[in-house]
Order: C-alpha cells, then structure tokens, then sequence
C-alpha cells in the first residue's frame, strides 16, 4: 500500500502536474494575483496578443490588441477563463525571472511580471484566414506539415475578449449563433468529399495491384436499397477511373467504391488518423466519428465513402489529413504553443515537433498527392491553379439538414508549395454551397496573402 500511494503521489506530481495546474476548476492559482501580473500571451512573430496594463494606481487591465482576430484560441481572462488563457494560466501566473529582480520587486512591495507564453500562430497569415473568411460562419485551421506547429486558427462567429463583461448574456444566450463555440476545434461536421482521401486510401490499401484498373461509368446518380446518390449538381461524369473519379469528385464511383471495403479495414485506417479519438491538443476539442461497422448496409457504406452518414470532423482534423499527406505518410502531433519565456525574454521552456503517427507509407502519400495536385491542376480545385505557387487539396460539398434546416457546407483541404510544403490548411464555409464556389477562394486568398503580400516570391 505504501509502494503503490508512493507511486500515485509521483505519479500524480509528474505526469497529472501541467494538467491540474491549468484546470480552470482550480482556484488555487488565483492566490498568485496578489505577487504576479498575469503575463503576456504573444504571436510566434512577436506581436502581442494579450497583455496587461498597470496604471498609476496599481489597477490592472487585460488587453487584446487584436480584438476578434484570435478570440477562440487566446480566449479571455474574465467572465471566467477560455483558450490560452485557461490553458496556461499557471505558466501566465508564474515567474521565472532572476531571484534579485523578484526581491526587489517583494522590497519595493510591487509585484512582478509573470511569464510570457508565445505561440505558433503567425498574426499576419491569422489575420488573412480571418479576413479571407469574411462573413460566414465556419473555420480555416493552417498546420505547418513537417512540425504540426498551428500557425493559424479562425472561427466564426466570434467574440471581442476586450468587452466579454459586457457583452456577457448577450453571448451566452445567442444560441443561433454560438460565438463562444470554437468551431476549430470542436466543430462536427459531415466532411464530405474531402473524406474521399481516406476512402481512396482505403481503396489502395484493398487493391495494392489493381487500384489502377478501377472502372465506373456514372449516369450522375446511384442507387441501392432505397438510397440514393447523386453527383453535385447532378453532374453525370461518363466512364471514370480512379483518377478521373477523383479529380472530379464522382460521388457514385465512390459509392461503388465503398461497398466493395472491408468496412473494419476501413475503420482502422481512420482510427490512425485520429478519429473516434481525443485530439491531443489541450484545447477543448470534439472527437471526429466513423461509425460504420461490419454488417453496415449499403446505404451507410455508400454515404460513409463520400463523407455523409454519420462521419463527422473537426476542422483541425480535417487539416491534419491534407498535413500527413504533405508530409509524406507521418502525422505531427498538433500544437499551439512555441515556448515560455520571462518577461525579459528568456527562455524557461521549449516545446519541440514529434511524430503522432505514421499513418501511411511514402508510395501511399505519393499516390495521393499527386490526385490531390492533379485537383487542383485540372478538377474541382482548379481555381487555385496557374499560380507561382503549387497547390494540392480536395474540394467538398457536404450536405446537412439540422431540425427544419437544410443545406450545403463548403469545404477545401489541401497544402501549398507541393515539392516542399510550406502550409497544410482545411476551411470550411457554413451552408457556403460547393467547396470549389467558395471553400477554394478562401483558401486561394489566404495563400495569396502568404505567398504576395506578406512573404514575397
């Protein structure tokens, strides 16, 4: 018994430590108000994106500098605490800055600065995703490929952390608009065809000999039982091979295509790329789900394979796809914090890239890459084309219908620079039509303001 409490006290002083100091149900923390001015949270290009100003009178005021621009992922520090905040509200209440200023500051009876936290979030290519998505409600998340450093994270509606007192019930009362959900993170939608990357992934892996010899002939519609499929727009695309089916996002190719897998097998592939799983981000997520089980029918193994059904995703895992395709097979793990450092800038901690998963091989990632740079170059992402960069993605349209409402979600995946990728990104546009309509210029906007106006060619 002594053996085992011994364990559990190191156990619970190691590995539980970063998270019970940043639960938000724990008010110990708070004691360290009365020592420490909470420290400023700043972008990975050193702007600030919270910080606290002392007046003449010793009162404090927490400020956003950027109002809206990075509401969810920074949070608030009032009205309770959200996002960074909340996350590291220890580190932001902690000082590591050299004993003789932290006896002077205690001799002078004033206190002293709390650590910094910096984040991966580069505030320009922040402020071209918020701009980019303009009106609609929806998401855009941008993942470095090769680290899994967040360099950009928008979600709307949003919220102004400067007058979250005030506007307070007004908030938490809006139920239609929800501006205090982070829909990055937690936002569950039918991913639509862009799920067709797993689908084809899937397909290759059943049919490492033959995938190239796969055939379809699409009159724009397909039925089995008593569901029924058809193309966007009721396109009909003819004879299509693996290829064609999709560059052109054929729906009824990929409903044939999935009632021909093996619905475990299936299962298994997205369960490595983190579905039906926590995301380990630290922030408040919500798990994206595959449902479908051996004896599913074909109507639910039809709608699964085109990303409808009961599959659902999270933004963030969404661009966590298109990164590990970018990355040639290896899933970063996601993360949002660079370092901490003193108030005077030097360096308590550094947080280091490291691979989740290798959750397919190089030859996979190649095969998909390439459909993916040939969507871009010729099929529904073709908007993206004809640029001094190089582009590679899925478009989706998914459908929803939620109570008497029904529509289009708008969705585009994919990565920029394709030789060496630079950013992996996922937008979606709620009931924003086709992702080529209007995912796709989104995404063209962003990596226009990368590539033109803040980082020049």
């Amino acid at each position: 018994m002594f053996l085992s409490l011994a364990g559990y006290l190191i156990y619970f002083n190691i590995e539980k430590r970063d998270e019970i100091n940043s639960n938000a149900n724990n008010t110990k923390q708070e004691s360290k108000q009365e020592q420490i001015i909470r420290g400023s949270i700043l972008s990975a290009d050193g702007e600030i994106l919270a910080g606290t100003n002392v007046d003449e009178e010793g009162n404090e005021t927490r400020l956003y500098p950027f109002d809206n621009v990075f509401a969810h992922v920074v949070g608030y520090a009032t009205n309770g605490k959200a996002g960074v905040e909340a996350e590291a509200n220890f580190d932001l209440l902690s000082c590591h800055a050299s004993i003789l200023d932290q006896v002077r500051n205690h001799g002078l009876d004033t206190k002293v600065r709390g650590d910094n936290v910096v984040l991966t979030l580069d505030s320009k290519l922040q402020r071209a995703c918020y701009d980019a998505l303009g009106s609609y409600s929806g998401a855009v998340v941008v993942v470095e490929p090769d680290t899994g450093k967040i360099l950009a994270m928008v979600s709307k509606p949003d919220f102004n952390p400067n007058t979250i007192s005030s506007d307070w019930e007004t908030l938490i009362s809006d139920s239609s608009n929800s501006s205090l959900f982070n829909r990055a993170l937690q936002g569950q939608y039918p991913p639509g065809s862009t799920f067709k990357i797993l689908t084809t992934l899937a397909y290759l892996r059943e049919h490492p000999d033959d995938y190239q010899s796969f055939g379809y002939d699409c009159n724009g519609s397909i039925s089995r039982d008593t569901v029924r499929i058809t193309c966007y727009g009721g396109e009909v695309h003819g004879h299509v091979d693996l290829e064609s089916a999709f560059v052109h996002s054929c729906n009824g190719a990929f409903a044939e295509m999935g009632m021909g897998l093996d619905n475990e097998a299936f299962k298994n592939v997205c369960e490595d790329f983190m579905f039906n799983t926590e995301l380990p981000i630290g922030l408040p997520s919500s798990k994206s789900l595959f449902s479908l089980e051996k004896g599913a029918s074909y109507g639910e193994e039809m709608m699964t394979a085109i990303g409808q059904g009961n599959t659902v995703a999270s933004p963030l895992e969404m661009a966590l796809v298109a990164a590990s395709v970018a990355n040639g097979g290896n899933m970063m793990k996601p993360y949002y914090i660079d370092r901490l450092e003193t108030y005077d800038g030097d360096v308590v901690k550094e947080y280091r890239p490291s691979v989740y998963r290798e959750v397919m091989s190089t030859e996979e990632a190649a095969l998909l890459a390439d459909l993916m740079t040939k969507t871009v170059e010729q099929g529904t992402a073709k908007k993206l084309s004809g640029q001094s960069y190089t582009a590679a993605g899925k478009t989706g349209s998914a459908e929803y219908e939620t109570g008497e409402e029904q529509g289009t979600h708008s969705w585009f995946i994919g990565y920029s620079n394709v030789n060496d990728p630079d950013l992996a990104i996922a937008v979606i546009a709620e009931n924003g039509g086709s992702g080529s309509s209007t995912a796709v210029p989104i995404a063209k906007q962003i990596f226009d303001s990368y590539y033109y106006n803040y980082y020049g060619e």
